[in-house]
């Protein structure tokens, strides 16, 4: 497809496939464990239950004994994530550090990614998941923000595999194709991993040495363009986080910013059961247009993210808003550019 054909696509939407039933899957897996730590008191702990809940996110139109397999990988790519940000956190470890181990942690998971052949494709949760982490203060110690993200992870399994007891179908035979490398797919998988060690890490330099205090952001919209198949729908992925993130900033200004229908302000008191809701119905949202529209799936996930992390350290909500726009536009930028310079070749697989 044309370039030309990519960025008109941003006026368009992909045809329907059920959407719905998956973005209930992952609602619910979202809902549970963040209301629970709702109840329990423990709000700020509600991202590691996100972060885990994600595992929902694959395997959406697969029979459920492949849902299981797949759903079961992702987990590990995601509690991998949250347990090395939580362990930065805890042990508060600096900025240069952080970049380092998340650009290794990227590039180990696109070898990862490629073997297991996740879709999603690419590591871009599990980076997502370990620079936001790694971000906000370890309200508790690192082993047990692990067990949380493991254990919604485990329920988003559960929860995926649920609808198998109403139908009970099993189809034997049935195997995930996963990508088995040969000589030439070995080389393409670590060129790949490379462009990713490369986009993350310098995303993660340009933003540590801008003074921002969320580089993870840069490193994580680097990552989007690296899982194009291939150069028109990379600069494709990346125009849609760019547009679909500054989209999502106006939603997370419009519940943020003290306006007089600011919904924070209408319950005064239940601040926190209001971010909690807000982020299990824009996770719905996301995922109602993941495969449909990458842009508008961006406008719902982007308010996800930046609540979570009020909700573990309440920050200014206009520097928020501000250093979200400006690291997004400059990973994109690293991205596409890392994807221009650093052409993919094709896997060999057999």
């Amino acid at each position: 497809m044309s370039l030309l054909h990519h960025i008109r696509s941003l006026h368009s939407l992909a045809p329907a496939n059920r959407d719905h039933v998956s973005a209930w899957r992952v609602a619910i897996s979202v809902a549970v464990p963040s209301l629970a730590l709702l109840a329990a008191g423990r709000p700020e702990l509600a991202g590691y239950a996100v972060f885990g809940a994600l595992t929902g996110m694959y395997g959406r139109t697969e029979p459920h004994q492949l849902r299981l397999r797949h759903q079961g990988q992702a987990a590990v790519l995601l509690v991998a994530g949250v347990g090395a940000g939580v362990f930065l956190s805890a042990h508060h470890i600096h900025s240069w550090a952080l970049v380092i181990v998340e650009a290794a942690f990227a590039g180990v998971g696109s070898l990862f990614t490629d073997k297991t052949a996740l879709k999603p494709a690419g590591p871009f949760f599990g980076i997502l998941a370990l620079g936001a982490c790694a971000s906000v203060p370890a309200a508790v110690p690192w082993h047990t923000g692990v067990l949380i993200a493991a254990a919604s992870a485990a329920f988003s399994i559960v929860v995926g595999f649920g609808g198998w007891f109403v139908g009970r179908t099993w189809q034997r035979g049935r195997r995930r194709d996963v990508t088995v490398l040969r000589g030439a797919g070995r080389r393409a998988a670590w060129l790949h991993a490379a462009r990713y060690v490369t986009a993350v890490g310098g995303a993660g330099t340009l933003g540590v040495l801008s003074g921002s205090g969320h580089p993870h952001w840069a490193m994580a919209a680097a990552a989007v363009p690296l899982a194009g198949a291939d150069l028109p729908s990379s600069v494709y992925r990346g125009i849609h986080r760019i547009v679909g993130t500054l989209g999502g900033l106006v939603v997370v200004a419009a519940v943020l910013f003290p306006w007089p229908g600011s919904p924070l302000l209408a319950f005064p008191g239940q601040q926190a059961a209001v971010l909690v809701c807000l982020v299990i119905v824009l996770q719905f949202s996301t995922e109602l247009f993941m495969t449909r529209h990458y842009g508008l799936a961006m406008v719902s996930f982007t308010p996800v993210i930046l609540l979570v992390g009020q909700l573990a350290a309440p920050a200014d909500p206009a520097v928020l808003v501000t250093e979200r726009a400006v690291e997004t536009l400059v990973g994109a930028a690293v991205g596409i550019a890392v994807v221009v310079l650093i052409r993919r070749r094709r896997l060999a697989v057999r």
